[in-house]
């Protein structure tokens, strides 16, 4: 069968991947084209369009690009219909794939949903085109099967959390070697710095998040370089020798670090995963995070306190992430009192996403229901 998948950022790139790679195996005839990045590319999925070029984050950048998105659009349906998918596959990306959901399924398309938009953080009114556009809704976090199926009516399935399964079938360098070629320190305790993936974010958290360096002499900052950024990018935040640098090596700087100061998102859940302890940042264009505060029901940004239901890890979003702040919470896990705790809860927190086999699943039940 022809698969069609459309995923618009890094981690939607990476679930793509392990998703393709699942079908391949229940379906030893796919063929599969994509809206992703290198990782889909390299499991076989034959790439129409770059995440890098759709990556506008917050509401004045989506608005100063919106030619571009319209572009996006239009090109994306005409190269549906040239390949003539039996299943479309969207994964996350709400605002442009609930658009071409929409047109999917007007023109007799089959329109499978992996890895829901979060609508239930916001716009909780997307349900309706959900109902009315999308076939089959597979859901990776256990409260959103409640959500849909007992406030709204609307059955999907929970197949798990994907993140298990790609931080397993990651290969990862050992201690040693990866300190080694990394230049850094052999025996400095290392504490990560996950900035996100887009320009305008890893501009804004970088400087704060180094800003209190001079405050933990005693272990070595490591930035995290995203896929989608080059390394020149990243050059004016390193200081000599003092701040170091790695790229496309997350999981594996992840895997040796002691604690991270980590911007929201996906990355907030895989360092939980790994079993390190964090600090959550987040500050934004300040009119972009005025119109999220008014739209924005929940207690928490990250998907840590999200599906545990309380704060596990600290949060310190737009005026409150100051070099003041983020001394005092990073203190408190790097060898403070909620060290031990943090840990504790992760452990609660892996119980409740469920074991491995999310894009086999997810995989399996695709292929049953197209």
């Amino acid at each position: 069968m022809k698969y069609y998948i459309i995923a618009g950022e890094a981690s939607g790139d990476l679930h793509g991947s392990n998703l393709i790679k699942a079908l391949k195996k229940e379906d030893t005839s796919a063929q599969i084209r994509c809206w992703g990045g290198d990782l889909m590319q390299q499991e076989g999925g034959e790439l129409a369009k770059h995440y890098k070029d759709m990556a506008f984050m917050g509401f004045l950048e989506v608005i100063k690009n919106i030619p571009a998105i319209f572009k996006n659009i239009a090109y994306c349906k005409e190269d549906i219909q040239n390949f003539d998918p039996d299943v479309i596959i969207f994964i996350d990306f709400s605002g442009f794939n609930l658009r071409i959901a929409k047109w999917a399924k007007a023109e007799g398309y089959k329109t499978n949903y992996y890895i829901s938009p979060q609508i239930w953080a916001s716009r909780e009114g997307r349900i309706k085109k959900i109902k009315r556009d999308i076939d089959q809704m597979y859901v990776i976090l256990p409260f959103e099967k409640e959500f849909y199926e007992k406030k709204h009516g609307y059955p999907v399935q929970f197949v798990g959390h994907p993140l298990i399964d790609a931080i397993e079938n990651t290969p990862l360098q050992d201690n040693q070697t990866f300190r080694e070629e990394n230049g850094l320190d052999p025996k400095k305790p290392i504490i990560a710095l996950l900035p996100g993936s887009r320009k305008q974010e890893v501009q804004k958290m970088l400087n704060v998040m180094l800003s209190v360096k001079k405050d933990f002499n005693q272990y070595q900052f490591v930035i995290a370089g995203a896929p989608s950024l080059s390394n020149d990018f990243y050059a004016p935040f390193l200081e000599g020798d003092e701040v170091q640098f790695v790229s496309n090596k997350t999981y594996t700087l992840l895997k040796h670090s002691h604690a991270a100061m980590v911007t929201s998102g996906t990355a907030t859940l895989e360092t939980a995963l790994f079993g390190i302890p964090q600090v959550v940042c987040y500050k934004g264009n300040w009119i972009s995070y005025q119109i999220a505060k008014r739209i924005i029901t929940l207690d928490y940004i990250s998907l840590v306190n999200l599906i545990m239901k309380k704060e596990v890890v600290k949060e310190l979003i737009q005026n409150e992430l100051t070099t003041k702040n983020l001394k005092k919470e990073l203190s408190k896990i790097v060898d403070g009192p909620d060290r031990d705790r943090i840990l504790s809860d992760y452990k609660l927190l892996k119980e409740k996403l469920g074991g491995k086999g999310a894009s086999k699943l997810a995989a399996q039940l695709i292929v049953k229901n197209v």
